[in-house]
């Protein structure tokens, strides 16, 4: 019982260090993972719903999702299975990951929600954030609490959920999407990682989780800094410029994402950023106050779109019709 006995003490001491009391939820695949977090959450003493998410993307679906309730309430846990519809925005791994949450926090009842993502998991994210450039926030990787959602096995290898499932006797679903090479995580998962943990002689899963703490650990210095910034040169909708003019530019591209986010604007993109930068950092024209004719789109609907612009010292929000 060497590994169930060793997710069982990462989850407890979990619980110990984040939850105000015994009730969770678990959201419940009936992989591995998501098998051993239910029944070692139980054996943590913990008062678990497991909710099921049927995605409905597989044929059988449906049946999975039943196999994975009764076995919840075979190891003491309620029940309560969700189906969804999964849409196309940002493809099939993005839609369905939207459909999940959405479906999760909508069945909490005010409850946290424990993930089973692993060490590996965590890794995988590391390795993708950092292969599409998308900064030191992505590279961070997941929190493992971020109210309301926990995840007590960031600590934890895959082939520990692997091993503590069969040493318990759970049989455990294994979803073809996980192995299907269509999709990038797979293949990060199949073929990246173990090369690379080949080529560096291992440690290579531990090593990227340490690498995510650490970038969290110094994103949230900067962006504490940031939201101290951004409340003082806030006024009405517009962002004063020269409480930003003396800031390191991590500290004032976190500026400007904050209130872009308070204004209204879609999750703004590196791009995007960069481009609202550039604006409020660009040479002030002396024949023109300051104003700028430039602008740069940050959202908006159908019938409207909303744009920042330079007024003076100050950054504001326009919608204009399109």
């Amino acid at each position: 019982m060497d590994s169930a006995s060793a997710v069982t003490r990462a989850v407890a001491e979990f619980a110990a260090a984040h939850l105000d009391g015994p009730r969770v939820c678990i959201g419940l695949s009936g992989g591995a993972d998501s098998v051993a977090l239910t029944a070692t959450a139980c054996a943590a003493g913990l008062d678990v719903t497991a909710l099921v998410v049927d995605h409905g993307l597989q044929p059988g679906s449906a049946e999975v999702a039943v196999a994975a309730a009764d076995l919840a309430r075979g190891l003491g846990a309620d029940v309560r299975v969700l189906p969804v519809q999964v849409g196309t925005r940002g493809g099939l791994e993005a839609g369905a990951r939207d459909a999940r949450y959405e479906a999760l926090d909508a069945a909490r009842e005010g409850n946290p929600v424990l993930l089973a993502h692993t060490a590996d998991d965590q890794a995988e994210t590391v390795l993708l954030g950092l292969a599409r450039g998308s900064g030191s926030r992505s590279i961070s990787g997941m929190r493992a609490w971020n109210q309301p959602w926990g995840r007590p096995l960031l600590r934890v290898r895959r082939a520990q959920t692997l091993a503590a499932c069969a040493e318990l006797g759970l049989a455990v679903h294994h979803d073809p999407h996980n192995r299907d090479p269509r999709f990038t995580r797979v293949r990060v998962r199949t073929e990246v990682l173990p090369l690379l943990e080949e080529v560096l002689r291992g440690g290579v899963v531990e090593a990227l989780g340490r690498t995510a703490d650490a970038l969290r650990a110094d994103n949230d210095a900067l962006d504490d800094w940031a939201a101290q910034v951004r409340e003082s040169a806030t006024v009405d909708d517009g962002l004063e410029l020269a409480p930003l003019r003396q800031l390191p530019p991590a500290v004032r591209t976190r500026v400007i994402r904050g209130w872009l986010l308070e204004v209204g604007a879609t999750e703004p993109t590196h791009p995007v950023i960069c481009a609202v930068d550039d604006l409020a950092t660009s040479p002030v024209d002396d024949t023109t106050g300051g104003d700028s004719r430039a602008q740069v789109a940050v959202g908006g609907d159908p019938t409207t779109r909303r744009v920042v612009v330079r007024n003076g010292q100050t950054l504001t929000v326009r919608l204009t019709a399109r």
